[in-house]
């Protein structure tokens, strides 16, 4: 007899990201599976949040707050309706030798979240990973988002009860909220590091994303715009930002570069910290604190 190893090629890689949808829609996106061996493989789709094992795991101690730090958590927020925020289609069946087949990753969130996450596993004979892919997917509840920067809080979900968007716009309306409003602006960190012995000319360089989401629920032709406040402090500081201002299409992404080159005032013991307000108008407002982390690194 003769021996065959199975072997498979995945059209994507590590990680699939569904990027942005409006909570309550959907999107889907589609890989193949290509059976590169000379025998036909019959395969299972495996997501890790509906292992057997998953409420069991549940019970264990989150690994923020542990000292385990082999602990990796592949699976983030799920629906509250109960419901996998990621479907495949189809779970199983056979790939001809030489052949491929496609499937369907939908993405399906019911309420606003960054942290929608899930891991996909290809089992070949019903115990060998051929594929192990990751899952992303974030929702919002307005058509517009803000990427970029150090993440500033935990990737999960937190627990805290949050009021409803109408109740909010109540209370905003009754001027019962201002302090509320303020403390709810969400921050971006933004850290530039200027290599020192290097040419001054040659600035320290990051960017922003600023995207607005297609959507049949907000079907309006308004642009999403954007400006950054306190310019003149930032330029002063050494920092400059391209463009300052400006709108983004429904379905389009726009890049936001930021450079930093030390003032002549610049003392490299201190990192310098500036503070901005980014303004995004469309169906709503919202607002995000920009924290700019200035510094000077050494070349070796």
């Amino acid at each position: 007899g003769h021996g065959v190893m199975p072997s498979t090629v995945c059209s994507v890689g590590e990680v699939l990201n569904m990027g942005y949808v409006i909570a309550g829609e959907k999107t889907t996106a589609t890989f193949k599976i290509q059976n590169t061996s000379t025998l036909t493989l019959p395969y299972s789709i495996q997501l890790d949040s509906l292992s057997s094992t998953r409420d069991k795991d549940q019970q264990r101690l989150p690994s923020s707050i542990t000292s385990s730090l082999q602990t990796t958590e592949f699976v983030g927020t799920q629906n509250y309706n109960g419901l996998s925020v990621f479907s495949i289609f189809p779970t199983e069946g056979e790939i001809v030798a030489g052949k491929s087949q496609e499937f369907v990753v939908t993405f399906s969130p019911d309420h606003e979240s960054l942290c929608y996450s899930d891991r996909l596993e290809v089992v070949l004979f019903g115990k060998k990973i051929a594929h192990v892919i990751q899952l992303k997917g974030a929702a919002r509840d307005h058509p517009m988002f803000v990427e970029g920067g150090v993440p500033l809080d935990v990737p999960v979900e937190s627990l805290a009860v949050t009021l409803p968007g109408s109740l909010l716009e109540a209370l905003k309306g009754g001027n019962v909220l201002p302090l509320y409003y303020s403390a709810v602006k969400k921050s971006i960190l933004l850290i530039l590091e200027h290599t020192e012995g290097e040419s001054s000319a040659v600035p320290a360089m990051t960017e922003l994303k600023i995207g607005a989401i297609q959507s049949a629920q907000f079907a309006s032709k308004k642009k999403l715009e954007f400006s950054f406040d306190s310019l003149p402090l930032l330029q002063r500081k050494g920092f400059t930002i391209e463009p300052v201002k400006g709108a983004v299409q429904r379905g389009q992404v726009k890049c936001i570069s930021v450079s930093w080159v030390p003032p002549a005032d610049f003392s490299a013991d201190d990192p310098l910290l500036v503070t901005a307000l980014l303004t995004l108008k469309g169906d709503t407002k919202e607002s995000y604190r920009i924290l700019f982390v200035a510094k000077v690194v050494s070349a070796c």
